[in-house]
């Protein structure tokens, strides 16, 4: 049986490195890419997987990527991870930079990794079967919320990057698969989407049952990848139980009231009522601001 090697972006931390520990651990052979070259240090010590220190928002940079990749064994799999949020302006207070930056890290950063990895992928579907394309996007490429425009239309700009790319890829034995997370809570999303405010960053998960966290999503694009290659999982839009719906997120923790006849779900009096506040992905309101998460 060959051995499969993937490619995961944005492996330093969160979901990205979640992943690398996943597939590693699943028998995958693992490139870890983030541009973070001491984390991706620790990381290929811990699982054996490979990594290579890149910043994906530089065109030069991505070219040296796949030349190193070409040169040292076949790609089976592109898991594109690396991305972010900045700011949670209104609309008429955001700073055109910010809105650049994630245009930039989520839509264009995936461009240039699809056309740079596309001939690889084809040489090893064409080897081996099949091969693989996972894009984590978010719940915020569907749903748009006060405070977000910036991200929601850089993901919903990826999303629709994922599907044209299913579309062209349409006859050729590679997959494409969109993974689109709610409320995760990670170590650094939340905290670098508020500019290093930890406070504020904890406040978004303040009170939720059981957020996702980055194993979560890892499993998920883990069993996307070992599902049979004739099937084609497109889109994965996953949630913590919580949070029901972009704008209905429980705060406290979910009981069933065994008093009801239909044992409907109650919420007990300290607090664990729905967030009914139409804010999406584990918003919070805190100081005056929209808090979110992916």
């Amino acid at each position: 049986m060959v051995n499969r090697r993937a490619v995961v972006t944005g492996a330093s931390s969160g979901i990205g490195e979640a992943t690398v520990r996943a597939l590693r651990a699943r028998g995958w052979d693992v490139v870890g890419v983030a541009r973070r070259e001491d984390r991706l240090s620790a990381l290929a010590a811990a699982t054996g997987a490979s990594a290579i220190a890149c910043d994906l928002t530089d065109s030069a940079a991505v070219d040296a990527l796949v030349e190193q990749l070409a040169a040292s064994g076949p790609v089976h799999a592109l898991v594109q991870v690396a991305g972010g949020a900045r700011g949670t302006d209104r609309i008429e207070d955001a700073a055109v930079e910010d809105w650049q930056w994630m245009f930039e890290a989520n839509v264009l950063a995936t461009q240039r990794l699809v056309a740079g990895l596309l001939p690889l992928l084809r040489k090893a579907a064409s080897a081996d079967g099949h091969a693989d394309t996972i894009f984590v996007t978010s719940t915020a490429a569907q749903s748009a919320y006060a405070g977000g425009a910036g991200y929601n239309a850089a993901k919903a700009a990826e999303a629709m990057l994922v599907r044209v790319l299913r579309q062209e890829l349409n006859g050729e034995p590679i997959r494409v698969v969109e993974v689109a997370p709610g409320m995760v809570h990670t170590e650094e999303f939340t905290l670098n989407r508020l500019g290093g405010d930890s406070v504020a960053a904890e406040a978004v998960y303040a009170g939720v049952e059981a957020p996702l966290v980055a194993d979560d999503v890892a499993d998920v694009i883990a069993y996307a990848l070992e599902s049979p290659g004739h099937v084609n999982l497109d889109l994965i839009t996953m949630r913590p139980v919580a949070q029901s719906a972009q704008h209905l997120l429980a705060r406290g923790p979910c009981v069933c009231d065994p008093s009801t006849d239909d044992g409907a779900i109650t919420r007990r009096a300290r607090g664990g009522w729905p967030d009914r506040s139409g804010l999406d992905a584990g918003a919070h309101s805190c100081a005056g601001r929209d808090l979110r998460t992916r």
